[in-house]
């Protein structure tokens, strides 16, 4: 008769074993997130590309306008028709990041959130492309290439009390013409 010898993993072994898959499904649970975070940790915000173009319907008149945050004064910049500002920031940890911009042209003066981080986050993530007409500010929806985001003026009230804001990185002023404003 032959005798069959059976092998008994021990306790410890099997413990060790259970302590590599976690680690293992850990791992892959974590790469399996960032990836559908477009590669980036979903805690972290991207980068915002802000880009406001002057489009008060008429080849002469000069939109003129004033941005801050909480923390970052982007001074007054004078567009000409057609031409656009540009800055760059990352929004905050907390989503409470907050551009707002005083607007003004011959004898009309407006102010607007420009940029809301819980209002925007969605509607336009890394590219926020504004076109200002006189009837308030419209946004680009990427998805259809159009300018159908609009959205009036905030009221005429002291502006700029208990703002949050975030890292200016760039500012930039263009000529870029040729983008067309959806209605």
């Amino acid at each position: 008769m032959k005798e069959t010898s059976h092998q008994f993993i021990s306790k410890k072994k099997i413990k060790n074993m259970f302590s590599s898959s976690r680690y293992l499904f850990s791992f892959v649970l974590i790469a399996f997130l960032v990836h559908l975070c477009d590669g980036r940790i979903w805690f972290i915000p991207k980068n915002v590309d802000l880009r406001i173009t002057n489009d008060l319907g008429d080849d002469r008149t000069v939109l003129n306008l004033h941005c801050k945050s909480k923390d970052d004064d982007l001074g007054v910049q004078a567009l000409a028709p057609h031409d656009y500002f540009e800055f760059g920031f990352q929004p905050n940890f907390w989503s409470t990041t907050l551009f707002f911009c005083n607007f003004w042209w011959g004898n009309e003066s407006h102010w607007f959130d420009i940029y809301e981080q819980n209002r925007d986050i969605e509607r336009c993530s890394d590219e926020c492309w504004w076109m200002v007409g006189k009837a308030g500010p419209c946004l680009l929806n990427a998805k259809v290439k159009r300018y159908t985001y609009c959205d009036k003026w905030n009221p005429n009230q002291l502006q700029g009390l208990n703002q949050m804001g975030a890292r200016n990185n760039t500012a930039r002023m263009y000529n870029e013409g040729g983008e067309e404003r959806g209605k």
